[in-house]
């Protein structure tokens, strides 16, 4: 019974502060997904290697979770 209660910890979620409210940190790493998927797809299109590319939808927003998780673990990873 004690081990299905390990992730209930005293210790708070990671969160900022921004304009007096918390956000979740999640929400920031997503956005830095975002922004990263968005420049891979600008950088593709600009360079015409989207058009080469079999699914390049799945190329961006691979390039956009690797980024997000990269982010999460530099800043609150252990």
């Amino acid at each position: 019974m004690v081990l299905a209660l390990g992730g209930c910890a005293a210790r708070v979620a990671p969160s900022f502060e921004l304009f007096g409210a918390y956000f979740p940190a999640w929400m920031l790493c997503a956005l830095l997904g975002i922004v990263a998927a968005v420049l891979v797809r600008v950088a593709l299109v600009a360079t015409g290697l989207a058009n080469a590319l079999p699914l390049p939808l799945f190329a961006c927003a691979s390039v956009g979770v690797c980024a997000a998780l990269l982010a999460w673990l530099y800043w609150f990873g252990s």
